[in-house]
């Protein structure tokens, strides 16, 4: 259940998004990791300054948290991310051993391109995973975030269609 801290942290990972603008063709995508109420880090997609593929906002944000926290576990910490996370940044998350994942913006409130697959909604994967503990909740600030964001319905060229 989203709560007024829940939309507090949502509120910071829209700023980290749009740090470097918001252009929705650069996928602004902010993530914030919390614990009791306090940031251990963020990030923002770095895809393209990085030229890294893998460098989504969730996977900055752990790779730092790990190198803060000298472990790669972060028990009981909540992800908040303006976009509901990718296959990859899902499967990061259980991982990691984050306790919560609170997104804004859905796969059906934004654009597919977004996304690495027709058919396979990536929550799934916390569906069939092991861990029985992971909780989500999305929709947090989801117009804030979906207007980040190309709609579903945008004509956007192919060439600025990363996954497509």
């Amino acid at each position: 259940m989203i709560g007024p801290d829940d939309e507090r942290w949502m509120r910071f990972a829209i700023e980290v998004a749009t740090q470097d603008g918001a252009d929705p063709s650069k996928s602004p995508i902010g993530a914030v990791l919390v614990r009791e109420g306090k940031v251990i880090t963020r990030g923002r997609n770095r895809t393209d300054a990085w030229n890294d593929a893998t460098a989504h906002a969730e996977m900055v944000a752990f790779r730092e948290a790990a190198q803060i926290e000298d472990t790669p576990g972060l028990d009981g910490a909540v992800l908040y991310s303006t976009l509901q996370p990718c296959g990859m940044c899902t499967m990061a998350t259980i991982w990691t051993k984050v306790g919560r994942i609170v997104f804004g913006a859905g796969r059906e409130d934004v654009h597919r391109m977004y996304f690495e697959d027709r058919n396979l909604d990536t929550m799934d994967f916390v569906k069939d995973a092991y861990r029985d503990d992971l909780v989500i909740d999305g929709g947090c600030l989801k117009d804030e975030c979906a207007a980040l964001y190309f709609r579903p319905g945008d004509a956007v060229p192919e060439s600025e269609q990363g996954n497509l």
